[in-house]
């Protein structure tokens, strides 16, 4: 039964998406093999966060993961953006499940875990926390992928993890800005992986005990490697709306759909 509230939150991921199409340039590529249908995304996986606007990416997804996530998302929020006036009120219209966490491992993320189920697709920012402008996060730490993702993976029963690699927001908009500038090009990368085939093979190599750590490791690994494009975006000149960088060997260029 779909609720008053998923069509709510689904105008809004909507009105979302065309406002971004319209003020920004957006382009994809795939690592790996792309997939035909995010109808099995069952975890999106935000990475390299840069920015709360990183909602403006919306632009680049299909209309049907957006009605997906209206109707089965969860979406852990940290309580430090959702005590904010103007911004928690948006932030809890992002998903169907909002769950407000301390980024600590209590009964909030506790929460999170419980709402985890065949249907649910989580939209998580494994990294916790935003990296700032001298690409360090608010405690002059290096962004680190923390073990709560490999929770997630563990009890995610089937379907697809969907990788979302960000090239970076600052040219756009640099945490403690007001609004972001408009007219930029939204760069990210989208990587896929079979979730049961995934963790029997992370087990496999670490087993349980190991899981956690690994997984975190092998997901920044992959962050690291394919968040960077050969393109440079700086913070004050916008980027020509020319095509997207050349995709290495192995990758393939998609547009956004």
């Amino acid at each position: 039964m779909t609720t008053i509230r998923a069509w709510l939150v689904f105008g809004v991921l909507l009105t979302l998406k065309v406002t971004s199409r319209i003020f920004f340039r957006h382009k994809i590529r795939w690592i790996g093999k792309p997939l035909r249908s995010f109808r099995r995304v069952r975890v999106v996986a935000g990475l390299n966060h840069t920015s709360l606007y990183e909602f403006l990416y919306a632009g680049s997804l299909p209309v049907a993961l957006l009605w997906r996530i209206a109707r089965h998302g969860v979406v852990p929020v940290a309580d430090k953006t959702i005590k904010r006036p103007v911004t928690g009120t948006f932030f809890k219209l992002l998903g169907q499940n909002v769950v407000t966490i301390t980024r600590k491992a209590d009964e909030t993320w506790d929460e999170v875990l419980r709402l985890v189920g065949p249907n649910s697709l989580v939209v998580i920012f494994p990294e916790g926390r935003m990296k700032r402008r001298n690409g360090l996060d608010g405690d002059g730490n290096p962004l680190t992928v923390r073990g709560g993702i490999a929770d997630i993976i563990r009890l995610t029963p089937e379907g697809h993890l969907l990788l979302a690699h960000s090239a970076g927001l600052h040219h756009i908009q640099v945490p403690g800005q007001l609004l972001p500038k408009p007219f930029r090009t939204l760069r990210m990368s989208l990587e896929a992986l079979n979730i049961p085939i995934y963790r029997e093979e992370m087990l496999k190599k670490v087993g349980l005990a190991g899981f956690r750590t690994a997984v975190a490791r092998d997901i920044q690994e992959r962050r690291d490697r394919n968040c960077p494009w050969n393109v440079a975006q700086t913070e004050d000149e916008p980027l020509p709306f020319v095509g997207a960088a050349p995709a290495p060997e192995g990758e393939k260029e998609a547009g956004a759909s």
